[in-house]
């Protein structure tokens, strides 16, 4: 059975079972390659237990328009592998990444000049670092020595947790463990703590019981410099891991949606600004149940200092103000 025929009984079925009538015989496959792709605008997220692959998710639900118009989402590896896939992956149109994976690139991969070839879409919301470890630490520096997971190497959690840890002056034995491996084994003591940077409530931490002996660990602000802001964590969003009336200071990192600085009359340029015009132009519908909680903290005008504003979403909100 040729290819030909299995995609021409496949569109039958889906387009003439919704009430067309098709013909099989004639759908010329090229022009529907074409058709699927033209509107498709693929964007590389996170993990499962992450705050990026719901935005993903949120975005594929609410800006469907069929073969007009369809939002991919893919799973990243975080915010440096997600950058590279931007860059070199064919098919990857947006990234969702932290804000500080910019400086990252300057610092350590500056031959690439990735600051003149990657352009935010929006600020998203800002991302808590948190540190979850046994309940017998008392703080960053309790764990001097200690296992501690960092995330997969090239992730944002990695990146964001190797700077926090060294401006505390804290050494310690760094794995590089799944998340979901890295809580499991945290569980039953094989390591001594994990660092997870998300937005709260972050799934990971979703079903951890008073039983499991875990706390949230405080990160002192002042004594994080860069791009970090101050954040509190509280019961309210964690009551397995925080005592009633409690909070635990942290610091936070704004996540970006980055897009590649295509030519403007590229056809990826042209589906990233038809993207962004129906983004922008359905946006109060995400900052609506169901979507993600965090959507309420957008705001589509924030600048994100060390970034250029990809020129289509420049032009819509000086277009609506």
């Amino acid at each position: 059975m040729s290819f030909r025929f299995l995609l021409s009984l496949l569109i039958l079925l889906t387009v003439g079972g919704a009430g067309g009538a098709v013909n099989a015989q004639n759908i010329d496959v090229r022009a529907q390659h074409d058709l699927v792709n033209r509107g498709t605008v693929g964007i590389v997220s996170g993990g499962v237990t992450g705050t990026y692959v719901r935005f993903a998710s949120d975005l594929s639900t609410a800006l469907d328009e069929g073969y007009e118009h369809r939002v991919l989402t893919i799973l990243g590896k975080g915010s440096v592998r997600n950058i590279e896939d931007l860059l070199m992956l064919k098919g990857i149109d947006i990234a969702i990444v932290q804000s500080d994976v910019l400086d990252f690139y300057r610092n350590r991969m500056s031959h690439l000049e990735v600051e003149k070839k990657i352009e935010y879409i929006t600020k998203l919301y800002n991302e808590e670092v948190h540190v979850l470890a046994r309940s017998g630490a008392r703080d960053v520096a309790s764990l001097q020595g200690k296992r501690v997971n960092f995330g997969a190497q090239g992730s944002g959690t990695f990146m964001t947790a190797s700077i926090i840890f060294d401006a505390l002056g804290v050494e310690v034995e760094v794995t590089t463990l799944a998340d979901q491996i890295a809580l499991a084994q945290l569980k039953k003591g094989e390591i001594d703590a994990l660092v997870f940077v998300g937005g709260k409530p972050v799934t990971l931490l979703s079903d951890i019981s008073r039983q499991d002996k875990l706390v949230l660990l405080p990160i002192p602000p002042n004594k994080i410099e860069g791009a970090y802001l101050t954040e509190t964590l509280t019961s309210k969003t964690y009551p397995n891991l925080i005592d009633e009336g409690r909070t635990v200071s942290t610091v936070a990192v704004g996540a970006v949606m980055a897009a590649y600085s295509w030519p403007k009359d590229h056809p990826r340029h042209l589906k990233v600004k038809r993207f962004v015009e129906r983004f922008f132009g359905k946006f109060s519908t995400f900052q609506q149940p169901p979507f993600h909680q965090k959507w309420k903290e957008v705001d589509l005008r924030a600048d994100v200092p060390g970034w250029r504003r990809f020129d289509a979403a420049a032009t819509w909100l000086a277009n609506n103000p």
